[in-house]
């Protein structure tokens, strides 16, 4: 038998938190690609320590629910699933390439092949534009637009900024919008003086985050400016200086976030390729035959 674990941050301020993570387990719970599905928080119920113990099945895939690679990833989950054998080095990764390791729990009779991220896999860039397509309502979105990619930053985790600047730079590639750019809460580029950024009147901006909460509706809104109040709400798109700004919310919360999981579980040999197809379909209502 064979299980996918997705672990995430979760809240106990924030019952919101831990929606996207339940949603995309239901979603991928429904493609049968695994025998069970499960999920564990670090802030809510079941917690870390005790999720491999809800599971019956000795193959077990974790995906860590989480932007990027750092102290969750790399120290608080394998040492909550009590994978003893761990070490970053395995990943062997550069900040935004962590694939997946194979390691045996102390406590519990199973293999568990522990995935880098989701916020670091290159599907989530598509996550992205997907988001952009949805908060626009436009399946072409891109020629006339100005992208930012938004993330917290942080001096205390240089990854953070790495896994947004990859996305924008992977993005920015595909020459589909006028422009894409990296900026971030809490170091510069700052999300604040978007509108510095962009020559394009009208500009999408996804956050990378996870879940909506504190930053996503509440800080990003009005350091943007595009409310004085947050609990006012604001107009989508919003003018802000001569500009349009189509504000997403949290990239977590886009449907094919759950391809992204697959795909994780996929580089670690799960045998989930139909499931990835399936999921891409439902969630993008595009053609996948040949993923």
């Amino acid at each position: 038998m064979e299980a996918l674990v997705i672990v995430a941050h979760g809240s106990h301020l924030n019952s919101e938190s831990s929606t996207p993570t339940f949603a995309h387990a239901d979603t991928i719970r429904a493609t049968g690609a695994f025998d069970e599905v499960r999920e564990g928080f670090w802030k809510e119920e079941p917690p870390f320590r005790e999720v491999l113990r809800t599971v019956e099945s000795d193959e077990v895939y974790v995906v860590p629910l989480f932007i990027s690679e750092g102290y969750f990833t790399e120290q608080v989950i394998p040492r909550e699933l009590r994978l003893a054998e761990w070490d970053p080095a395995q990943w062997d990764s550069d900040g935004t390439s962590a694939t997946h390791t194979t390691l045996t729990p102390t406590d519990v009779d199973k293999r568990v092949h522990y995935c880098g991220p989701v916020g670091t896999h290159d599907a989530m860039s598509d996550v992205v534009v997907q988001r952009a397509e949805s908060v626009t309502g436009d399946p072409d979105v891109g020629e006339g637009f100005g992208l930012a990619v938004v993330g917290h930053g942080t001096e205390r985790n240089e990854n953070s900024a790495k896994a947004i600047e990859y996305h924008a730079e992977r993005i920015a590639a595909m020459d589909r919008f006028d422009e894409v750019r990296p900026l971030f809460m809490d170091e510069d580029p700052e999300v604040d003086d978007v509108t510095d950024y962009f020559e394009s009147e009208d500009v999408v901006v996804v956050p990378l985050f996870i879940a909506d909460g504190y930053h996503t509706q509440e800080d990003i809104p009005e350091d943007m400016g595009l409310t004085d109040d947050y609990r006012t709400g604001w107009e989508t798109p919003a003018e802000v200086d001569g500009h349009r700004i189509w504000y997403s919310g949290a990239v977590g919360t886009e449907p094919l976030m759950a391809d992204v999981v697959l795909e994780r579980a996929a580089d670690a040999g799960a045998d989930v390729e139909a499931a990835i197809d399936r999921v891409r379909a439902e969630t993008t209502g595009a053609d996948v035959a040949g993923h």
